[in-house]
């Protein structure tokens, strides 16, 4: 796998694209604009795509240039009035002043990780938020004027996690005030998939727009341009990747990703054995394969894995076509839908699930108590009559 400089080439979204290329031309873009849609599918980079629009010096009907200096400078992370803002992991600082040096030196440290490898992917043994000392510089750079145009653009990646489970509000509801009242030359635009975990006063002060998840194909251009993957590994990454580049990247093996593709592929393919056939002796023994604390970046692995067999699943059950998994795969999946009181509704559940025992796996929970109650959900989900049916065991 290649690390070139800067952001990688912009993949699909054209009808978003033309848009927000329209509304920009047309002086119609609002201040605050939300890009929501599923995880990976590029939102932030359409971002940064609008973000380079907006301060290009020469821009286009259908986008910018890509050749001035400030579009070249946005494309390597580095114009002074574009910034990127995401989730980081609480450091530990023994007061506010010393959190929010340390939350930027942090962001700072992660932005020339991006610069270096395009195809940098972070990941964090803490759960990544937005804190009040992140928020609050973040309201310090908007107030000052741009420094090179006549705009100003600050991207908010995952703006989902200024409300995390473990904290209060308090980000958010600061990042309200700047929504009320941004100043003139700022333009604000928030990402996130997750668009219903918004405070609502959050959601009703920006533009939403949905974006779709990518084509097969425009995942197989980046996995094959971008990263050098070809033959059949693309075309099986691509494949399972349901139109999300992030997730075929994170199944990649190597430097940002938490493991190989075949050895998350057999896990998940495990998980889901045992979800289907497992006793409580095999449901234990599966949770105490894993550590109790730390590689939590694996265990998310394994938990996509799950998710995408189940997917997979899903289409043989409902009669459509599963992904092009190999003959094997296939067999266990046909073997499995042909379970008794197997329902597209019980497998809908045991995704939804899975989904959310990836998002606990980067909380404070203990692994092993993540996987054991999994397993006993999604079991229960595949084996249960839709009708009045409860999870009581």
């Amino acid at each position: 796998m290649t690390a070139s400089v800067g952001l990688p080439a912009l993949r699909g979204h054209q009808d978003a694209r033309d848009r927000l290329a329209r509304a920009t031309a047309g002086g119609t873009l609002p201040q605050s604009i939300l890009l929501h849609g599923a995880a990976g599918i590029g939102k932030e980079r359409l971002a940064l795509w609008l973000a380079q629009l907006l301060i290009c010096e020469a821009p286009g009907s259908s986008g910018p240039c890509e050749r001035c200096h400030s579009c070249r400078l946005t494309a390597r992370i580095e114009h002074p009035d574009v910034h990127w803002f995401f989730p980081l992991p609480r450091p530990d600082a023994s007061s506010a002043e010393k959190l929010r040096e340390k939350l930027e030196e942090a962001r700072a440290v992660e932005l020339q990780s991006r610069r270096a490898n395009r195809l940098h992917l972070p990941t964090y043994e803490r759960a990544p938020a937005y804190f009040l000392a992140t928020i609050q510089t973040l309201q310090q750079i908007a107030s000052v004027r741009p420094s090179m145009g006549r705009r100003k653009v600050i991207v908010v990646g995952d703006a989902d996690l200024m409300v995390p489970q473990e904290s209060s509000q308090e980000a958010a509801n600061a990042f309200l005030k700047l929504l009320e009242e941004p100043p003139a030359h700022l333009t604000l635009i928030l990402t996130t998939s997750k668009p219903g975990a918004l405070l609502p006063t959050i959601f009703s002060r920006v533009l939403p727009y949905r974006l779709l998840p990518l084509s097969q194909n425009a995942v197989l251009d980046f996995l094959t341009e971008e990263c050098g993957i070809e033959g059949e590994q693309a075309r099986d990454l691509s494949s399972i990747a349901a139109g999300s580049i992030g997730r075929a990247m994170r199944l990649l093996p190597g430097e940002g990703g938490p493991g190989s593709l075949a050895k998350q592929r057999a896990a998940g393919r495990a998980l889901l054995v045992i979800a289907l056939s497992g006793g409580p002796v095999q449901r234990l023994g599966a949770a105490h394969e894993q550590a109790p604390a730390g590689a939590r970046a694996e265990l998310a692995g394994q938990l996509d894995a799950f998710a995408i067999w189940l997917r997979d699943l899903l289409a043989v059950v409902s009669g459509g076509e599963a992904v092009d998994i190999g003959s094997e795969a296939r067999s266990l999946l046909e073997r499995a839908a042909g379970r008794p009181n197997l329902h597209p509704l019980g497998i809908a559940d045991a995704i939804q699930a899975v989904t959310e025992a990836r998002e606990m796996a980067y909380g404070n929970v203990n692994p092993q108590l993540i996987v054991a109650d999994l397993l006993r959900r999604v079991q229960w989900n595949l084996s249960a009559t839709r009708a009045g049916s409860r999870l009581d065991d």
